[in-house]
């Protein structure tokens, strides 16, 4: 009876042990399956959206409609752009191709960097196509600003139908991984700047999302969407969220290099030169009378601001002039001082009797160096006329750098006519504006009839000490060009600056009602450098 017991007892232990085996293989078997049918499986029968008026819908579905409405609807300030749309539509075939080739020369080496590591073997796009369908914008709106820049606001959303199959091939597998059903909806700012004159006319553009952007797609490894595990599409969808924005939403930008930095590039003031043209020797005879009359001009090659001039010495061809100018220097190691002395005519043009240049990286800061120079009449080193004497000219030149920090002391005061805007006048409309400092007086250009000029004009002001109890008078007037313009000069309007605030922040930029004036703005930059 023992022996029948045991016997049983162990049928019952065998048979719980290939239970548990069972238990053990069809679970991972069972999920294994279970996973495939789920991704692999697709709904027999689809039914069609139904489509309603608006007028129909109860107040929940039109809540629901809400965040779907363009920004042109919503916002009266965004502009609609479908000309632009149906643009890009156009433009897309050929776009999609452009961004293929450049998507695939960017990844290139970064696909290289894996080969070899993790047995992979290559990384190859078996397909690259952004698909048919174009983003479209749903309203756009630009910003006006005091800056030198353009800022643009839009909403971008894209339902594409991308055809992008990346093959991966490890071990002796190839892994085709396929990107599908891709959706983004963002709102980005973009920024074209500086603004500069050369083509395309800016220099950069810097891109910012204002708010969350969404991001959906599917991806099919070996055939099956895995984005289409529970959990797992919003935990991608998240972290590609969460990575967009802490890389480019605002204020972090994503920029992007159009044109070269040096073109329309505005360096700032980094000192001054300080130059004594102290006299001549040995001039060439220019005059009937076998003399001459000279006088030296004196520039930095590359700016625009006129040439600066010492006095005309009568009948002298070894004059003394003992006359000192300030240059403002931007930068010293490729700027190049540009001395030229000329012999002045009654009548006709002046004639030049030699030339020189000095590079200013041979002077070192706060030292005086004395300089003897032959004059030449070019700078062609195979010129035979450069070996003739032509005299000699005789300066000190001094580079005073500015203190990075320093609350006194020298500086320069650089103040930027922008513009104005609505500006009257009764009886014409040719305008200019002119500054007022110290005793100095600055004009720009004519601008004729425009109720609205652009100058774009900048006026260095030399200082010894920083203009904290001063301001600076800018009055902008109108005159009638021909021959009795002296006569019909008439003002438009004024405007008084106190500089206290340039010097404590180092920089403004704004635009200033002008006093007697109904509804004039000047636009003025000022900007303090020591």
């Amino acid at each position: 009876m023992y022996g029948g017991l045991f016997r049983f007892v162990g049928e019952m232990g065998f048979f719980s042990r290939l239970g548990i085996i069972g238990f053990g293989i069809g679970i991972p078997l069972g999920l294994v399956m279970g996973f495939f049918l789920f991704i692999f499986s697709k709904p027999d029968k689809v039914k069609d959206p139904m489509i309603r008026p608006i007028c129909e819908l109860d107040s929940d579905a039109l809540e629901e409609l809400i965040p779907e409405i363009p920004l042109w609807v919503k916002h009266p300030d965004f502009n609609r752009v479908d000309w632009f749309n149906k643009f890009l539509a156009a433009m897309w075939p050929y776009l999609d191709k452009a961004i293929c080739r450049r998507i695939r020369a960017m990844t290139k080496p970064i696909f290289a960097k894996y080969i070899g590591t993790f047995r992979i073997q290559s990384i190859e796009f078996e397909s690259l196509s952004l698909g048919t369908l174009s983003p479209k914008l749903y309203g756009f709106k630009v910003h006006e600003t005091d800056e030198n820049e353009l800022v643009m606001e839009t909403a971008i959303r894209w339902a594409g139908n991308p055809d992008v199959v990346l093959v991966l091939r490890l071990f002796s597998l190839q892994i085709r991984i396929q990107l599908i059903d891709l959706q983004i909806f963002a709102a980005p700012q973009i920024v074209l700047k500086p603004l500069v004159p050369a083509f395309p006319c800016f220099s950069n553009i810097v891109v910012s999302l204002l708010e969350k952007p969404h991001v959906d797609f599917g991806l099919k490894i070996l055939g099956g969407d895995i984005m289409s595990i529970p959990g797992l599409h919003q935990f991608v969808q998240e972290a590609i969220r969460k990575q967009v924005l802490n890389l480019y939403l605002w204020p972090r930008v994503f920029e992007i290099p159009i044109l070269d930095a040096s073109v329309g590039a505005t360096k700032k003031p980094v000192g001054i030169l300080h130059v004594n043209v102290v006299k001549a020797l040995g001039l060439s005879k220019m005059d009937l009378l076998g003399t001459s009359d000279p006088y030296v001009k004196l520039s930095l090659i590359g700016e625009r601001l006129p040439s600066k001039k010492t006095t005309i010495k009568m009948n002298n061809l070894n004059p003394v002039w003992n006359e000192k100018f300030k240059l403002v220097v931007k930068d010293p190691e490729s700027q190049v001082l540009h001395l030229r002395v000329y012999d002045w005519d009654k009548v006709g043009g002046h004639d030049r009797l030699g030339m020189q240049l000095v590079p200013l990286k041979v002077l070192a800061p706060h030292e005086t160096k004395e300089l003897t120079l032959d004059l030449i009449k070019n700078t062609d080193i195979n010129n035979h006329q450069n070996k003739k004497p032509r005299g000699q000219l005789v300066v000190e030149l001094t580079f005073i750098p500015f203190r990075v920090e320093s609350s006194g002391g020298a500086g320069l005061l650089w103040v930027k006519i922008q513009g104005a805007t609505s500006v009257e006048g009764k009886r014409h409309s040719d305008h200019y504006a002119v500054t007022h400092f110290r005793g100095e007086k600055k004009k720009t250009k004519m601008v004729k009839k425009c109720r609205d000029p652009v100058w774009n004009e900048e006026f260095p002001f030399m200082l010894e000490e920083p203009p904290l109890k001063e301001k600076i008078h800018i009055e902008l007037k109108s005159r009638r060009s021909g021959l009795f313009s002296f006569l019909s000069k008439e003002s438009l309007g004024h405007v008084e600056i106190n500089l206290i605030d340039v010097v404590h922040n180092g920089r403004i930029n704004q635009k200033y009602h002008l006093i007697n004036s109904r509804h004039g703005m000047i636009h003025v930059e000022i900007q303090w450098t020591q």
